[in-house]
């Protein structure tokens, strides 16, 4: 319930009364029975609220029985955080996954919004005299078009979902490692992004403050470049339509080479907030990348660290701990790494820009035949490279031939 009461307040409300209503199951009618519904209306009236907002989703039906049995609109928790997106999303990408979403949400809660007009039929039944025309109500013209906005909407993600994969193919030609950000909202992503690639995106101490991806280059050490990309906090009971309108952006975490798993360590219910986080991860199909714990705001925690392999103590606001945290990264990038000694034609000289970013280089010389550089080569690299070693044959060929 604090939780709901801090999304009302991102979302730019006031949260005066917070209400539980104990019940094995949810009230088919109303969600919560006439006898909550009645102690509700006593203390909006004597509050002097505009609005009541559920912790869960309510069907349309319960949502048009609490509006007007309340008298005060009606908002649940899906409702709430599509409109805090809506707020906060600024590339068109953003927008485009938002506006999908609301549609989605908006479809299925369309009935009994036109309850003022007069519904026409086709013939007979029981409409004023005048009123009998072509059979289509102004529900169902409304859901149409919103179909068709839904249909658009989606095949412009399409679209950007192309784009991103370009894009992907791209960083897996250049061979360049990406680290995915994770982590429940307001865990410190952002700033962990900013401490580690001297960025100076938006970091403030609020839900959902980061909604548009956000990709940096970071050096690791002299030999490797990597990619750190932040991305949008989960949150429990996150909306479906949302994590679906959010794949295009979401399912980069699948193609990651490590996820870094950012924990508000100072949250008293940090453990069940890395549970909703490893299960939206599963349900994203990134449940086998490999996965790095950061618990973050350990300055601010007392009592005994987490500590493991897998898991690393950081402050992002002050750095204290990036130094482990950075040799953890190496450790994770680095897999297996070979010495060859390569050959390379003068004609393809600016190979050797490519190893000075990606490989140690151990000598280099300049001969007649071309340059020989000696080497110690990451695997992505070494693969790349092989056709360049003197005396070099694929297993292959033996088979082959």
């Amino acid at each position: 319930m604090d939780e709901l009461a801090a999304l009302v307040e991102t979302a730019g409300g006031e949260a005066v009364i917070t209400l539980i209503q104990n019940r094995p199951a949810p009230e088919p009618r109303s969600f919560i029975g006439d006898g909550k519904i009645a102690e509700m209306k006593q203390l909006i009236a004597m509050h002097g609220c505009d609005m009541a907002v559920f912790d869960n989703e309510l069907s349309p039906s319960q949502m048009r029985v609490l509006s007007e049995e309340l008298g005060v609109k009606v908002l649940d928790r899906s409702g709430l955080i599509l409109d805090i997106f809506a707020g906060r999303a600024r590339t068109r990408e953003g927008r485009l996954q938002v506006e999908l979403a609301q549609y989605q949400y908006l479809l299925p809660r369309l009935t009994g919004m036109w309850t003022h007009l007069v519904r026409q039929t086709a013939s007979g039944g029981s409409s004023p005299i005048g009123t009998r025309g072509p059979g289509e109500t102004q529900l169902e013209t409304d859901r149409r078009h919103i179909r068709r906005k839904i249909q658009k909407l989606q095949e412009e993600l399409a679209d950007v979902r192309r784009v991103r994969d370009t894009q992907r193919r791209l960083r897996e030609k250049n061979a360049l490692p990406m680290v995915a950000l994770v982590g429940y909202t307001n865990a410190g992503k952002s700033t962990l992004l900013n401490l580690l690639t001297d960025s100076d995106i938006p970091a403030n101490n609020r839900l959902f403050d980061t909604l548009d991806p956000t990709t940096r280059r970071f050096r690791l050490n002299e030999h490797q470049e990597i990619l750190v990309s932040d991305t949008v906090g989960f949150i429990r009971k996150l909306p479906t339509n949302l994590i679906e309108a959010f794949k295009a952006t979401l399912e980069e975490l699948r193609y990651a080479d490590l996820l870094l798993h950012v924990i508000d360590l100072s949250n008293p219910e940090w453990e069940a907030q890395a549970a909703v986080v490893d299960r939206i991860i599963e349900q994203l199909g990134a449940g086998q990348t490999p996965c790095l714990r950061v618990f973050n705001k350990c300055d601010l925690y007392y009592g005994i660290l987490p500590h493991g392999d897998d898991t690393v103590c950081i402050s992002a606001k002050s750095g204290e701990g990036t130094d482990i945290l950075v040799q953890k990264l190496e450790k994770a990038l680095s897999g297996t790494t070979t010495e060859a000694e390569l050959l390379l034609p003068y004609s393809e000289a600016g190979i050797i820009d490519l190893l000075k970013r990606e490989a140690q280089i151990l000598s280099m010389n300049y001969e007649e035949t071309g340059i020989r550089v000696h080497a110690i080569l990451g695997d992505a690299l070494y693969g790349r490279m092989r056709n360049y070693i003197p005396g070099f044959k694929d297993v292959s060929e033996d088979w082959e031939q």
